[in-house]
């Protein structure tokens, strides 16, 4: 509603046509898009995506020249124990281990290839063994594992070179630091959430310590064994039989996952048990509640002695006006009574000057007609 212009002013309205909607066709596209189809395709998590966008970053800062670590038992290995070999090791990595980007997996895998692949040792007149008998099938099982995610966190997680140890109360009760700092950073690596605060030191504050031990007392682990599962499913002859196999893996696996959360309670638990800073906590926050309440009790004791202050000034105020009525009283009295024996003494004065009248006045009976006084 326009409001009424006032007089002397001019208003001017323009109107223009408003142009016909217009129907589009749009299409999704983006990086989130496209992480999102990766994320379907391959069936994984969005903390497998978040993995490779790290890698990604990573590799793109790389600039020195991949460094592989010399395997000698490479040659040694069997083929058919390919679950139990060291697949960092065999591809050179085993310096970097988790560490390693995909490029640098990759890398090494062809550094590999080129090294040990069967037709060029075989052309330098090598012995090769026909078939899968080759341990360059350990190679080709180790780029297998590594490059693909959800492989390579399944041997992660079983990491035979992984220190899996919980300090004894004994070993961290005088170098507490030392001896827990590098167990809560080695295995922080398993943490679902990044950045995992680390153990501090003692000048930490109370809400770094608090939130460190809320985070590791909700741990959020994503290691998991089905590595280590005994019985291979693809193997069964029947559906009944795949069953139960994946039942007795599933089984397997979740009790491992149990063991494991028991593990990390019992670092939390020990680490907490000596955790000088939780006792200075508590120490502080003893004196502080004692305080508080020592507080209290003088505040209280204040209280009741003013109380007692006030009703023993209202005593006396009282005392002092009882003592006054009574004072004014006792004058009053007082004055009563001396204006009492003042009348006494003058009545005692008028009976005797009437006694001596009559002593003067001749003798009368008081009977006889003409002596009345």
């Amino acid at each position: 509603m326009l409001i009424e212009a006032l007089e002397g002013d001019v208003t001017v309205v323009y109107c223009n046509a408003i142009a016909a909607s217009v129907q589009i066709e749009v299409e999704p596209v983006g990086r989130w898009f496209e992480a999102f189809l990766k994320r379907r395709n391959r069936n994984v998590s969005a903390s497998f995506q978040e993995l490779e966008e790290e890698e990604e970053l990573s590799e793109e800062s790389e600039d020195e020249e991949l460094q592989l670590e010399d395997f000698p038992l490479l040659r040694t290995l069997d083929p058919k124990d390919w679950k139990n070999q060291d697949h960092y090791a065999v591809l050179g990595l085993a310096h970097m281990r988790y560490k390693a980007t995909q490029k640098q997996i990759k890398a090494a895998h062809k550094a590999m290839v080129l090294k040990h692949h069967p037709d060029k040792r075989k052309a330098a007149g090598e012995q090769i063994v026909e078939g899968d008998g080759d341990y360059f099938t350990c190679i080709t099982k180790a780029i297998e594992i590594l490059s693909d995610p959800v492989k390579r966190r399944a041997f992660d997680s079983v990491d035979p070179t992984f220190d899996n140890a919980v300090p004894s109360k004994g070993e961290g009760k005088d170098n507490f630091f030392e001896a827990y700092a590098p167990v809560f950073e080695r295995n922080a690596r398993w943490s679902s959430k990044k950045h995992v605060p680390k153990l501090g030191t003692m000048d930490s504050s109370f809400e770094d310590v608090d939130n460190f031990y809320s985070v590791w007392y909700n741990f959020d682990s994503w290691r998991e064994f089905s590595y280590l599962d005994e019985e291979e499913k693809d193997k069964a002859e029947c559906r009944d039989e795949r069953r139960w196999i994946e039942k007795q893996n599933r089984a397997a696996r979740a009790t491992r996952k149990k063991e494991e959360m028991n593990r990390l309670r019992t670092l939390v638990d020990t680490a907490y048990s000596l955790d000088p800073r939780i006792k200075k906590f508590k120490d502080d926050e003893k004196a502080r509640k004692e305080n508080e309440k020592k507080a209290k009790a003088d505040a209280k004791r204040k209280e009741q002695e003013e109380k007692e202050r006030a009703r023993q000034a209202e005593l006396d105020a009282a005392r002092l006006v009882k003592e006054k009525e009574e004072e004014e009283a006792k004058l009053v009295a007082q004055q009563a009574k001396k204006e009492k024996e003042i009348q006494k003494k003058a009545i005692k004065k008028e009976r005797q000057k009437l006694r001596t009248t009559c002593k003067v006045l001749p003798e009368w009976d008081g009977l006889s007609p003409g002596n009345e006084l």
